[in-house]
């Protein structure tokens, strides 16, 4: 139902920026616990999906890529740039290249300027595409409501586009829209969505969302119809709930469990001992003050799965380096699995 609804809402808006100079809406791609089957919030789950932008026509971007690889979600930058299209533009009536007719696109339609309306200088502006999307979504819902069954409300939100939408009989549904420029070919995007809170607005971060969903869709073609990964996911994920060990980091033990340990010995039968699995590697992670991001460095990722060419061949990143750095932090994390083991 989500999906389905989100592809009618962005058909209305790609009509209406059919002709604009904004940045191309691709289909969205459902990502996060919800859409990979383990959310912990069965009632009120938030159904997250990725919105792809591509750059319009007369304009490229260029992907300029943080270095601080220590750190799992790298603040990269994302820059505009226009690019002459006066061969390819004889060809259609009524059409200037921007590059060398600025002025003239400009006179016919004044909000046109990408990089006047949602850059900050010339790189692509988080926050900036946030407020112009949400004003696209109210302005959308307004004239032509994608769907009668719900009421739309807009949520706060800087760097995303939050909907609650209620139906008649008072339930809701939760959906978060993100937005995302791909890396190349691959599955790795450049993110609006942050966990940081003083990220600068024209600083984007690394994305591994849309290659993880294809790794658990890519689990569930080759798993027996009785395999239970994702219960033991959701069980450990609501334990955690309020702990300062995050779903993202039990994911990722999960994430190398399932690339080891065979799965046929996920069944219900086995259950327990896989729940003993996680558990044990969790604690050797905080042990050690070491858990591998699932990307980097792995020689083992299916091949459905397309990654930037440096990755296979990256030094593996250190999802607990803050335990390393933070004697306190790691304490707390050891005294919180303790209490969960109890």
């Amino acid at each position: 139902v989500v999906e389905d609804l989100v592809d009618d809402l962005l058909a209305v808006l790609q009509e209406n920026l059919a002709t604009s100079f904004f940045p191309v809406l691709h289909p969205a791609i459902g990502v996060g616990s919800t859409f990979e089957g383990w959310s912990p919030r069965e009632y009120d789950a938030v159904y997250r999906l990725l919105v792809p932008l591509k750059p319009p026509h007369g304009h490229t971007f260029h992907l300029e890529l943080g270095t601080a690889r220590q750190t799992p979600e790298k603040n990269s930058r994302i820059r505009v740039e226009l690019e002459c299209t006066c061969m390819r533009d004889q060809l259609v009536e009524n059409r200037l290249c921007f590059l060398h007719h600025p002025q003239e696109e400009l006179r016919r339609n004044p909000a046109a300027s990408l990089l006047g309306t949602l850059c900050t200088g010339s790189y692509l502006d988080a926050v900036k595409t946030a407020q112009w999307f949400q004003n696209l979504v109210r302005s959308a819902w307004r004239e032509e409501p994608p769907s009668r069954l719900y009421s739309m409300k807009l949520l706060p939100s800087s760097r995303s586009c939050k909907l609650q939408l209620t139906n008649d009989s008072g339930r809701n549904l939760f959906i978060e829209m993100v937005f995302g420029v791909q890396q190349g070919d691959s599955d790795i995007f450049l993110s609006s969505h942050t966990t940081e809170d003083t990220i600068p607005s024209t600083m984007w971060a690394e994305s591994y969302a849309v290659a993880e969903v294809k790794f658990f869709r890519h689990i569930a073609t080759q798993a027996p119809h009785d395999t239970f990964h994702l219960k033991c996911l959701q069980l450990y994920a609501g334990i955690l709930v309020d702990t300062g060990i995050s779903s993202y980091i039990l994911k990722t033990v999960a994430m190398h469990l399932l690339n080891t340990i065979p799965l046929a010995n996920w069944s219900r039968t086995e259950f327990l001992m896989r729940l003993e699995d996680i558990l044990q590697y969790l604690h050797s992670c905080l042990e050690d003050k070491r858990l591998d991001h699932f990307f980097f460095g792995n020689e083992n990722i299916p091949e459905d799965i397309i990654l930037p060419p440096d990755f296979q061949t990256a030094e593996p990143i250190n999802l607990l380096q803050h335990l390393v750095e933070d004697q306190a932090a790691h304490a707390r994390a050891v005294c919180e699995f303790n209490e969960i083991q109890d």
